[in-house]
C-alpha cells in the first residue's frame, strides 16, 4: 500500500504558470485540476490580478472556491463574487512611497487597484484589454477616496527589474515592492502583505502545513510562495531569479507543466 500522500492545496500563480501564453486553461490542466480536486486537494488561485480578472478562468479550469488575489491583498470568494478580507496599503504610507517613486522615477506613472476597479493617472498608459471597463482616469489617485490594495508604478523607459532595483532601499519598511513581468511596471502593497503571508493564513485557518502545499509560479512575486511550499515549482519560462532559487522546476506553461507535475504527483499517491 503506497505511503505517499496527494498534497492538500495546489497553490498556482495564473499568468505565465496555469494559464498557456494566449490566456486559457488547456484541456490537459483542467483535467489534472479536476483529478485534484477528487483526490482531495483544495485549488488555490494565487495571483497578481484582481478579484474580477479570475472568474472567467475559474470557470475555464473548473475551479471553486478561495482565490488569494493582489499579491495577497484581496482574498476572494469564487462562488459568493466576495471579496472576504482585504489589507489595503496606508494612504499617507502610499503618498510617501509616491514621493519615493518621483525622485527615484521621474517618467513614472501612478495607478491604484481599489479591489473592483482601477485609477489611473494620466501618466500610467498601460491598459490590459480584458480590463479596460474598469478603469478610471483621475487627477491623482490619492483625491478619489478609495482603498489603495495595490499601487502601481510604471516607467516606459525601464524594464520592471531596473525599477525594482532603483527603488526597493528608498521605499524599505513603508510597503511591500514585487513585480509580475518584465516591462517597467512595479507592483506595491502594504508591509508584510504578501502571496505567501496570505497563503499561510489560508492554510493555518484550515489546519494544512506548508509541507503539505504544492505550489507553482514564474516570476518574482512568486518566489515566496514557491519557497514557503513543502514543494515549490518554478516554471522552465520563470524568471532568472525564480529559477535560481526555487527547489523544483517543471515544463513551460505552454507545455502544461503544471499538469505534468500534478499527474506525476497523482500516480505516486495511488
Amino acid at each position: 500500500m503506497s505511503t505517499v500522500t496527494f498534497p492538500r492545496i495546489v497553490a498556482t500563480d495564473l499568468d505565465g504558470t496555469l494559464l498557456t501564453s494566449t490566456g486559457s486553461v488547456s484541456a490537459r490542466t483542467r483535467q489534472a485540476l479536476g483529478a485534484a480536486r477528487a483526490a482531495g486537494a483544495e485549488i488555490v488561485f494565487v495571483t497578481a490580478r484582481a478579484p474580477r480578472g479570475v472568474q472567467e478562468i475559474a470557470a475555464q479550469a473548473g475551479v471553486t472556491g478561495t482565490a488569494i488575489c493582489s499579491n495577497g491583498a484581496v482574498v476572494y470568494d469564487l462562488a459568493s463574487d466576495e471579496i472576504t478580507a482585504s489589507s489595503p496599503l496606508d494612504p499617507q504610507a502610499a503618498r510617501k512611497v509616491a514621493e519615493a517613486l518621483a525622485l527615484a522615477l521621474p517618467d513614472v506613472g501612478l495607478a491604484v487597484e481599489t479591489g473592483r476597479n482601477v485609477l489611473t493617472e494620466a501618466a500610467y498608459t498601460r491598459r490590459i484589454e480584458h480590463d479596460v471597463a474598469f478603469y478610471r482616469e483621475v487627477d491623482s489617485v490619492f483625491g478619489a477616496d478609495q482603498p489603495i490594495v495595490k499601487l502601481l508604478a510604471l516607467s516606459p523607459s525601464r524594464t520592471a527589474d531596473e525599477m525594482y532595483a532603483a527603488v526597493s532601499d528608498t521605499i524599505g519598511d513603508l510597503a511591500e515592492v514585487t513585480y509580475s513581468g518584465l516591462e517597467g511596471l512595479l507592483e506595491i502593497s502594504a508591509p508584510g502583505v504578501t502571496k505567501a503571508a496570505t497563503l499561510d493564513r489560508l492554510c493555518r485557518e484550515r489546519g494544512v502545513g506548508a509541507g503539505d502545499v504544492v505550489a507553482f509560479g514564474d516570476m518574482p512575486n512568486d518566489l515566496a510562495v514557491l519557497l514557503y511550499a513543502g514543494a515549490g515549482y518554478a516554471m522552465a519560462n520563470a524568471h532568472e531569479m525564480v529559477l535560481a532559487a526555487a527547489e523544483h522546476r517543471t515544463l513551460s506553461n505552454d507545455e502544461d507543466g503544471v499538469a505534468v507535475v500534478l499527474e506525476d504527483l497523482l500516480g505516486r499517491a495511488a
